[in-house]
């Protein structure tokens, strides 16, 4: 896969345990643009609330959108990837408040597949108990939001050329 530099800023989206942090850095690095962790934004309250298995609210989640906002906003015109789950409709039109012009990579996939990959990964506050959640919680792409849908079925690697090729359709 060739390498490409793209001046968009892409979010890297879906419910807990898709791979966005697998993938977010897979696919910074083939569009030679930057990567920015999304959890990295959470204030600690938030950390400590999802630790405890406790799903956060809409108002727990404003400050840390508007944070990931203020980075893509930096990066508008010169690129960058940042992951976020951006559950709801909401929260990408936050984002895009923020920073307009970002696109959406939704990182889809069978429930059980996801169980499965976050209950094996080690270090990560987010409990398989929350998954219901977020899942409840998903509303995906609408045919208004620019944005695409890869399936996380496959390889990190597999899934990130998917992506690339993808955005590459996207213009």
């Amino acid at each position: 896969m060739q390498e490409r530099r793209t001046p968009h800023v892409v979010v890297v989206m879906g419910v807990a345990g898709t791979g966005k942090t697998t993938i977010g850095p897979l696919l910074a690095d083939r569009l030679g643009v930057p990567y920015a962790e999304g959890d990295d934004f959470h204030p600690p309250a938030n950390i400590r609330k999802m630790s405890s298995g406790t799903p956060l609210t809409d108002d727990d989640r404003w400050p840390w959108l508007d944070a990931i906002g203020t980075w893509a906003h930096g990066r508008a015109g010169l690129g960058g990837v940042v992951s976020s789950s951006a559950l709801k409709r909401s929260y990408r039109d936050r984002l895009r408040a923020a920073a307009p012009g970002v696109v959406f990579v939704h990182l889809t996939g069978d429930r059980a597949l996801i169980e499965d990959r976050m209950s094996h990964r080690q270090g990560h506050f987010m409990p398989t108990a929350l998954l219901d959640s977020q899942f409840a919680t998903l509303q995906p792409l609408g045919a208004d939001e620019t944005g695409i849908g890869v399936d996380v079925a496959g390889t990190p690697e597999e899934i990130a050329d998917r992506a690339v090729e993808a955005l590459g359709r996207l213009g």
